[in-house]
């Protein structure tokens, strides 16, 4: 049975700033990059970065691109990373840079359109790193299937203005994408303690701004004066923001809108590790609802917040991802809650990483996988519901890491699981870490959203 009851929403505190990104994980994410290149068989590894696509250069480096593209190059012995003229001073932020590990290159062919140009060109700055017999692997922001390309190796992620030169230079240019960012293997596809620290600063930073907005939630105010309550805090941000009201297209910024009773309304924060999304109705009860939708909580929300109490129970190290899949597509059926894309995925710098959850999935959930509780129903009547945050996935050993590492983590995470299991009354497991105070949070009537649905 799941009910309506009146609640403060938690509050478990404002966590201490996350570890800085270390020379020490640099240089340890490089070698690992490198032994990954080389049980792939590539002799380079070129890593394109742009302000989009800056996630894989960013975990690598601690710099991520910024109005302009970004390539690192890669060899066993040396490592380059070009830059264009607004990003060249920038790239002093990496640790890798600041201690000479990883040489800086200016090239001015990555700058925006119309500013100056001149120096060493990219075919140039790329020839000294190549040799014509090199198998090099090309690191972009996604890979390819059979079902998509004839050939998924070569179909390569990157500009053509970056795979020309590489191609001519050396002997193979292949997609490797993969090697950083496929959920069974990627490099990022595991996180570790300071990495967990790091997710909840930004999970609480945005759950907090979104608290804020729906709390502030009023008839007749503005979209922009919503948004302009969440105060957003200034961390760098995952996504766009999102404000859709009515028929308005989900990915909707704030457009100058007013709130109306009885429509619905979906919104998000997104910063780098989190993304904090709810959905539901601008009204105080099921009577400001049109007369089709009154029963939205018991017919759609109640359902939907069950199967997200099913969701944590599966994440589990081991269990398939296929598995997730098929149980989560009999608990929400397209036909009523339409959900059409991955119930869950991974999370980091950039929003969407990749999933282990898909149909016939064999990848295995794994500890440290930071988790995306992204489960997105919609329907034309009952509109939306959403328990969207993140968590991260930790067995025995990365919780007792966590503990003695960053113990207010710990606790804080532990809190939050005793409310999702004793006040929400969700199947949570002990290896699955809550990492923001508005997990297990769904206030369908947001005009008064202390109301919250439990199990």
């Amino acid at each position: 049975m799941t009910r309506i009851v009146r609640i403060d929403w938690p509050d478990n505190g404002s966590p201490d700033l996350p570890p800085p990104f270390g020379l020490m994980e640099c240089e340890t994410r490089l070698r690992a990059l490198r032994s990954g290149a080389a049980a792939q068989g590539y002799d380079v590894i070129v890593v394109y970065g742009d302000r989009e696509h800056a996630a894989n250069l960013q975990w690598l480096t601690g710099f991520d691109p910024r109005f302009e593209e970004a390539v690192l190059v890669v060899t066993p012995g040396d490592a380059l990373l070009l830059a264009g003229n607004e990003c060249l001073a920038y790239t002093a932020i990496s640790p890798l840079v600041q201690a000479g590990v990883v040489r800086v290159g200016h090239c001015s062919s990555l700058s925006l359109p119309s500013q100056p140009r001149g120096g060493r060109r990219l075919v140039d700055w790329l020839a000294d790193m190549l040799a014509l017999d090199d198998r090099v692997g090309t690191v972009g922001w996604k890979w390819f299937g059979p079902d998509e390309v004839d050939d998924p190796a070569t179909a390569l992620d990157i500009p053509v203005f970056l795979a020309d030169p590489l191609r001519k230079l050396a002997g193979r240019v292949e997609n490797a994408t993969d090697l950083m960012m496929h959920p069974a293997h990627g490099l990022r596809s595991r996180v570790d303690a300071a990495e967990i620290a790091r997710l909840e600063f930004a999970n609480h930073m945005a759950a907090a701004a979104l608290k804020r907005m729906a709390f502030a939630l009023r008839e007749g105010m503005t979209d922009f004066q919503a948004y302009e309550a969440a105060r957003v805090g200034g961390l760098p941000l995952g996504c766009h923001s999102t404000f859709a009201i009515g028929d308005a297209p989900g990915l909707c910024g704030p457009s100058g809108k007013h709130l109306t009773l009885g429509q619905p309304v979906g919104f998000n924060i997104c910063h780098w590790g989190a993304n904090i999304c709810r959905a539901g109705w601008l009204a105080r009860s099921a009577a400001d609802l049109p007369v089709a939708a009154q029963d939205y909580v018991e017919a759609f929300v109640a359902p939907y917040v069950q199967a997200m109490s099913d969701w944590c129970s599966m994440m589990r190290p081991g269990v398939s991802g296929g598995y997730v899949w098929t149980h989560m597509m009999a608990a929400l059926p397209v036909e009523r809650f339409g959900v059409t894309l991955n119930p869950g995925h991974l999370i980091g710098v950039d929003e969407w990483v990749s999933s282990p959850i898909r149909e016939g999935s064999t990848d295995a959930l794994a500890s440290g996988m930071a988790m995306q509780m992204d489960v997105i129903p919609g329907h034309p009547v009952y509109g939306s519901t959403r328990m969207e945050d993140g968590y991260v996935i930790a067995d025995a050993n990365l919780r007792a890491d966590l503990a003695q590492r960053f113990p207010n983590v710990a606790r804080r995470c532990e809190a939050r699981g005793r409310f999702l299991r004793e006040v929400i009354g969700m199947d949570l497991p002990d290896c699955l870490l809550p990492l923001a105070d508005t997990c297990g949070i769904v206030a369908p009537f947001l005009l008064d959203p202390a109301q919250v649905v439990i199990c």
